[in-house]
């Protein structure tokens, strides 16, 4: 197979939390400065409260904006009572990606153990656009980076990856 070129993607980064601001949201500026040293560019940044309409909000102004080509978000995927992210994303799904949450979890019991099963960590395509829910510790995001969507997000991944299928992600 002849070698790829990377192809930079426009990536929007959502925090969902209740306490955090942009001076203490350490998992937003990881997910941040993950994606721009591996060469994407950062679309948006923005923090938003536990509140599934507020979360649908800014995820829905941008499936519908043509620029962010993915959305990774970063809280609410626990199991408490304010933790509704899954529940605010999942209606927008066109399509779920089942193996991202599997695949998280999986790498993730190395790290710790059987506390992985708390993560609804999930994924899917809205209108043509990846979006990615990962736990709000920082260690989840940073797995979750390192271990999957850098990979996935990376053209030159091989045997395939998810950004050679965006040009057919709207097909019907």
């Amino acid at each position: 197979m002849s070698e790829r070129d990377f192809v930079p993607l426009r990536i929007a980064v959502l925090t969902v939390s209740d306490s955090r601001t942009e001076d203490t949201d350490k998992s937003g500026k990881l997910l941040v400065s993950r994606l721009s040293e591996a060469g994407h560019e950062l679309h948006q940044k923005v923090i938003v409260p536990d509140d599934i309409y507020r979360i649908r909000a800014v995820i829905s102004g941008w499936i519908c904006d043509e620029d962010p080509q993915a959305v990774i978000t970063t809280g609410g995927t626990g199991v408490t009572g304010r933790d509704g992210t899954p529940e605010a994303i999942a209606p927008l799904l066109d399509k779920q990606i089942e193996g991202f949450g599997e695949m998280f979890r999986m790498l993730s019991y190395d790290s710790i153990r059987t506390s992985t099963l708390q993560s609804r960590a999930l994924a899917g395509v809205a209108n043509g656009t990846y979006i990615f829910c990962l736990p709000g510790s920082s260690g989840a995001c940073a797995e979750g980076w390192d271990k999957l969507l850098s990979h996935q997000l990376d053209y030159r991944t091989g045997p395939c990856n998810l950004v050679e299928l965006m040009p057919r992600l709207l097909e019907s």
